[in-house]
């Protein structure tokens, strides 16, 4: 009988989480869901001067805003320390591991001169076959792997196929460090294990520390799980990912105004494909992901390609989601206070009511946000410099009687307002367009918004009457 999959998810603590980060994320959780299996997290916290709750945070949030759960609780890995210290002392014991006196004035002379005859093996052996009697006296020392000198240590991946490295160029690593704490290599081989991890799913920066890994798991006589180093992400100039390229932090998207289903619809589709589809529903997704689907070449971020894949979303949404989603977003958006602060019984179904038309142009919530500000507007409205051109002297008279002819409307409904209009452009020798822009500016404030009929009904007689008022005698 096979083992459980059983995936995991190990950022470090020092930041948010970013969008390779998050990639890799849903890599591993794609792979569990598929599989029956499970998917763990384990927060890397063992560098304690740069690991920070906040971080943390925003990395437990990211995860959640983008819906990949986790199964378990979350597992500290400083926390464990002792577990890592007490395999380090079981690989002394076994004579797998050696205690190393080297003072740090020796250790850099040894990589200054492996430097400088090019050899990549910095550290020349100096204690691992001298006894501890032959040390300074209250020295403390570090406990190393006693690595293999020849041969090839040598992985299969998933991802990168078979990768090999020569044992002369790979370093006796430290396991444990002078003052007793475990090394980040040594603590990822413990965990992994313990966690009865089956398949590693990380970034091709890890790629090197497969090799040293691999030789612990050999000195423990422990079962490597499978390794899959997935290329990272670049700007679409193909050079490495920066903020301008999309470098950010998944509460930087969502702060966007993008969606948690397109962003992972577009993060699956970064170095992974499944023929020419591009839209895939996350039952699809976890239908399909497969490892060795992912190409071995870095992807390119598209921030084109993500807006229009947000936009399709959008548009695909269903109404009263965008307005929750519309809703959750606005503590991230330098206007959303104040639209936060007009949400009520009556606002929240007059955008409700707008949404089939809102959605249809916006490719964001933030767009979604702007273009709805006709509902939350304050009165009188604050015209756009380019709408405030359409409002000239005569057009602003053209609205006060139009004010008067829409009073007459009873019920006040899309259909009925614009049979008034109508009638309205056509005693007036007008086509209805030059009346229905001026119009739009006095109720929206943008030459730009949903249909005029829509916006009327979504307004309400009231409203509608009252700020045409302002405007026809501004």
């Amino acid at each position: 009988m096979t083992s459980p999959i059983v995936t995991r998810f190990a950022p470090s603590p020092t930041g948010f989480l970013h969008i390779g980060g998050a990639r890799t994320a849903l890599f591993n959780w794609l792979y569990a869901r598929g599989r029956a299996g499970r998917m763990l997290l384990r927060i890397e916290d063992t560098d304690r001067e740069r690991s920070t709750k906040e971080a943390i945070d925003a990395i437990l949030d990211g995860l959640k805003w983008l819906e990949l759960d986790w199964d378990g609780e979350v597992i500290y890995q400083f926390s464990r320390a002792a577990r890592h210290r007490e395999v380090a002392e079981q690989l002394l014991a076994a004579g797998r591991a050696y205690r190393c006196y080297a003072t740090a004035e020796e250790l850099d002379e040894m990589r200054k001169k492996a430097r400088a005859e090019g050899r990549t093996r910095l550290y020349n052996g100096l204690w691992r076959d001298r006894d501890a009697s032959e040390a300074p006296a209250g020295m403390k020392s570090t406990i190393r792997l006693k690595a293999p000198l020849t041969g090839e240590t040598m992985i299969e991946d998933q991802v990168q196929g078979r990768v090999v490295w020569q044992n002369e160029n790979l370093d006796d690593l430290v396991l444990l460090r002078a003052d007793g704490t475990p090394t980040y290599m040594l603590a990822v081989v413990v965990d992994d294990h313990d966690m009865a991890v089956t398949h590693i799913i990380r970034g091709d920066d890890h790629l090197i520390n497969a090799a040293r890994q691999k030789q612990i798991y050999d000195a423990l006589e422990w079962s490597v799980p499978s390794m899959s180093h997935i290329p990272l992400i670049h700007g679409p100039d193909g050079s490495k990912l920066s903020k301008r390229h999309g470098a950010l932090g998944v509460d930087a998207y969502r702060a966007m105004g993008y969606l948690p289903a397109a962003l992972r619809n577009y993060l699956v589709r970064l170095g992974w494909s499944h023929g020419d589809q591009e839209i895939f529903s996350t039952e699809e997704m976890i239908k399909a992901f497969d490892l060795p689907a992912i190409g071995r070449s870095a992807a390119r971020f598209d921030f084109a390609k993500l807006a229009n894949l947000n936009g399709h979303y959008i548009r695909h949404s269903d109404d009263q989601s965008l307005v929750t989603q519309f809703e959750g977003v606005l503590d991230y958006v330098p206007n959303g206070a104040a639209v936060k602060a007009k949400l009520n019984l009556k606002t929240r179904a007059q955008l409700l009511q707008a949404m089939p038309s809102l959605k249809e142009r916006a490719k964001t919530l933030l767009e979604l946000i702007d273009a709805s500000y006709f509902i939350f507007a304050d009165r009188p409205l604050q015209i756009e410099p380019q709408a405030a051109a359409v409002l000239t002297v005569e057009t602003r008279a053209l609205v006060g009687r139009l004010r008067t002819a829409l009073e007459t409307v009873s019920p006040w409904n899309a259909e009925a307002t614009e049979s008034v209009m109508r009638a309205f452009a056509e005693e007036s020798n007008l086509k209805l367009g030059a009346v229905a822009q001026p119009l739009r500016v006095a109720l929206t404030g943008k030459t730009t918004s949903p249909g005029i009929f829509e916006v009327l009904s979504v307004l309400g007689r009231e409203e509608c009457l009252a700020r045409l008022a302002d405007q026809a005698s501004a």
